[in-house]
């Protein structure tokens, strides 16, 4: 039995290893100034790690010391800790799977609508409550002044490569024909009622168009693309973890009967 314990161990080893890019992804995420903002899959993600770390330190001590009440817990604990992984994982690509950027004319850069992503991802951005807490946040960051930085002529601000947040909430929408001055700041616009956001647009630098429905779309389509990101990390780490727990349990039903059977070779003996 002493050599089924000690794979159970190992195997609960490479357990362990496995939490590292979860909790990796979770803090990735948090470490992005727009998920920073919206604070809505890094925790799960860092607490999911958290708690398969545990539950393997759990398995890896029962296995290595023949604890047998810690390797059941291992076993049921990262039973329901796997499910709840292939769930989370399942939600985000579902959540994420609406949702891409339009060419606007004459520009290289791609504009953003918020009808086009998932119903759950519009709802965390529709409140205003919960909006004046993201865009506070948004606005307290250098990325739309920065841009005056960058780009001194119009044509070079065409041609730029903005990422969605810089396209959705540093600029008003192309089709309502303000004229370029600088990235932050237009004049005279052609059609202010060819959306609702050619009103919402403010030169107010603390303003711009963090109260547009293009900003919101701009900051999940950040999400989007970062989520998907984490994803693959997460359904990566989900096949490796099915596979050690797989192998876990066949090391453990071993044991048992290696254990079952030197009780009755003992029992064999004694009579």
């Amino acid at each position: 039995m002493a050599l089924s314990n000690n794979v159970i161990g190992a195997i609960n080893f490479v357990a362990m290893l496995l939490s590292i890019p979860i909790i990796g992804a979770g803090i990735w995420l948090q470490s992005e100034p727009d998920n920073s903002c919206i604070k809505i899959l890094q925790w799960p993600v860092i607490i999911l790690g958290v708690l398969i770390l545990i539950v393997a330190v759990a398995g890896f001590i029962g296995g290595f010391w023949r604890i047998p009440s810690l390797l059941i817990f291992y076993l049921i604990g990262m039973l329901i800790l796997i499910i709840l992984l292939a769930c989370l994982v399942v939600f985000v690509y579902m959540v994420t799977l609406k949702g891409e950027g339009h060419l606007a004319p004459s520009r290289s850069y791609l504009e953003y609508s918020l009808d086009d992503y998932s119903g759950w991802l519009r709802q965390r951005v529709r409140s205003s409550f919960k909006w004046d807490r993201i865009k506070g946040c948004l606005a307290s960051t250098d990325m739309c002044n920065e841009l005056n930085q960058s780009y001194r002529m119009a044509q070079d601000f065409f041609n730029s490569h903005l990422n969605p947040i810089e396209s959705g909430c540093c600029k008003p929408p192309t089709e309502c024909g303000y004229t370029f001055i600088n990235p932050t700041f237009w004049i005279s616009p052609i059609n202010t009622a060819a959306d609702m956001d050619c009103l919402n647009w403010d030169n107010d630098q603390n303003k711009l168009c963090y109260s547009c429905d293009s900003c919101k779309a701009g900051l999940l389509a950040n999400i989007k693309k970062e989520w998907r990101r984490a994803d693959i990390i997460l359904l990566i780490t989900l096949i490796a973890l099915i596979w050690v727990y797989l192998i876990g349990c066949c090391a453990f039903r071993n044991a048992k009967t290696e254990d079952l059977f030197r009780k009755y070779k003992e029992g064999q003996t004694y009579t």
